[in-house]
């Protein structure tokens, strides 16, 4: 599995402007899911390597793995099963179901619930699935109710996801933002948050005079992350999340450089990604750093 930062004899891949080649090296490789737009938001595909410039602590590191096909990628949802959805519960699995059926038919998918307690939406022997079929009935096997532990089952699930299979992980966050029962505090999830590779996607689902609704809080987690929060409004606007966040996914580029060498282990990097282009607005989106590992 690549991770934010790995190390031993690993492939790193290269397309340079259309050259496909593969080379295995003893090195450590940090990792980035970039996602590109242009002025009106549309998902900006056909870039290459010589496109992006990265800088590390503000020096510039050569790109020695890019990809920008449409890959597989492990992806979870971590859906608010707490009693403050049981009205909204139906239109939100309809719309999730809608979401998958979107996705890549190699994704490895993955359903967490939770209200006090976290949940795994699959069965015990099954830590992700590609059968579009089995997870959309997982997706119907939950009954609102409870308290909220936000906190808890996005880390538990942000934690899941090291284990999964592909380069590209995601994870999507339905909730109102609310948190009454977890026993990690926000700082922690978000300290986790930007210790993975994951890009994290929140959804707000709530009623304006809802007293649990917190957007300030699903901000907070995809930022933490480079990934993106949407607070639908209506019905067919939840439709049109479901399908951003999926081409998103789809469209993202996967760039890898290995770090400036140093003995500091446990240190923040920061990131910039940029395009190269000329006379276009592009915005490129992901996070702003990553952890070099104590060891």
């Amino acid at each position: 599995m690549i991770g934010t930062v790995l190390g031993s004899s690993v492939p790193v891949r290269q397309d340079r402007d259309g050259g496909d080649f593969a080379i295995s090296v003893n090195v450590d490789v940090a990792l980035f899911n970039v996602s590109v737009t242009d002025s009106k938001g549309r998902h900006v595909g056909g870039l290459k390597a010589s496109d992006f410039r990265v800088l590390e602590n503000g020096q510039a590191q050569e790109i020695r793995l890019f990809s920008a096909e449409n890959a597989p990628a492990t992806i979870g949802l971590v859906m608010d099963n707490s009693g403050s959805m049981r009205t909204k519960r139906s239109d939100v699995q309809r719309a999730a179901i809608s979401f998958v059926g979107a996705s890549n038919p190699a994704d490895e998918l993955f359903l967490v619930s939770f209200n006090e307690k976290v949940h795994m939406g699959l069965p015990q022997d099954l830590p992700f699935t590609s059968d579009i079929g089995q997870f959309q009935f997982a997706l119907t096997q939950t009954t609102p109710g409870g308290l909220t532990a936000l906190y808890d089952a996005t880390a538990f699930a942000l934690e899941h996801l090291k284990t999964g299979t592909r380069d590209r992980k995601a994870l999507v966050v339905l909730s109102d933002g609310g948190d009454n029962a977890s026993r990690r505090k926000l700082d922690d999830l978000l300290e986790i948050s930007r210790h993975s590779t994951a890009t994290v996607y929140t959804i707000g689902i709530y009623d304006e005079n809802d007293p649990d609704r917190n957007p300030r809080v699903l901000r907070k987690i995809a930022d933490s992350s480079g990934g993106r929060s949407y607070f639908p409004r209506t019905l067919a606007h939840m439709d049109e999340v479901w399908r951003d966040i999926a081409d998103e996914i789809r469209s993202q580029y996967t760039i890898g450089f290995i770090p400036i060498k140093s003995s500091r282990g446990g240190s923040y990097r920061t990131v910039k990604i940029t395009t190269t282009q000329k006379g276009k607005f592009l915005n490129v989106t992901t996070r702003d750093g990553y952890f070099i590992p104590e060891n």
